[in-house]
């Protein structure tokens, strides 16, 4: 029973629509009618400014983040409990109840995951992440190859099958949520991040 409510809770947390609700408070457009449309750092950095864009990964990095790490440490699950609940974290917040099920692509969520979870299979895909978008500057493209490379390493540093399985549906997703990204970068139309 405990498990049913703290997945629950995850769920209703993750769905919280940080970027939404950070550009709603100061006064600017809806951030889904602006940019691409999602509700992600990303599109509320190049819309509404570095600022609210770095405030809305910090919000989306913890909404994965605590309620994997209290699962882990404050309640202690197994580690099939702690997969679940930072699966439905990260569904919250790609398929959130409070906007319809339309929600971001769940990279920032997924970040603050696998901080808690694997520590050392997030240095090695900000690497990844850092060198692709310096070479390239596209963030889909850091992101979907940063995706792909997680479960490997989870599977390598935490040699555990349960959160092995998290990770490949949570970068499935991530890959899956960027299709978009991926039909614009194979047209050579996908918008180029610039500081």
């Amino acid at each position: 029973m405990t498990l049913f409510f703290l997945v629950l809770a995850a769920y209703l947390i993750g769905a919280i629509p940080t970027g939404v609700i950070l550009t709603r408070l100061t006064g600017g457009e809806d951030i889904r009618n602006a940019g691409s449309g999602n509700i992600g750092a990303t599109n509320v950095y190049r819309v509404a400014g570095r600022k609210l864009g770095v405030i809305t990964l910090i919000g989306d990095c913890l909404k994965g983040a605590v309620p994997t790490l209290l699962a882990q440490q404050t309640f202690n699950l197994p580690a099939t409990g702690v997969a679940l609940v930072a699966l439905a974290a990260f569904i919250g917040h790609c398929y959130p109840v409070y906007l319809g099920f339309k929600g971001g692509k769940g990279v920032a969520t997924a970040l603050g995951i696998f901080l808690v979870l694997s520590p050392l299979s997030v240095l090695c895909i900000l690497l990844v992440f850092v060198l692709i978008l310096w070479k390239w500057r596209y963030i889909s493209l850091a992101s979907i190859s940063s995706a792909a490379s997680i479960p490997p390493l989870v599977f390598i540093f935490e040699r555990s099958m349960p959160l092995f399985f998290a990770t490949l549906v949570i970068a499935g997703i991530v890959i899956w949520r960027h299709k978009g990204n991926i039909e614009l970068l194979r047209r050579g139309t996908e918008n180029k991040f610039n500081l």
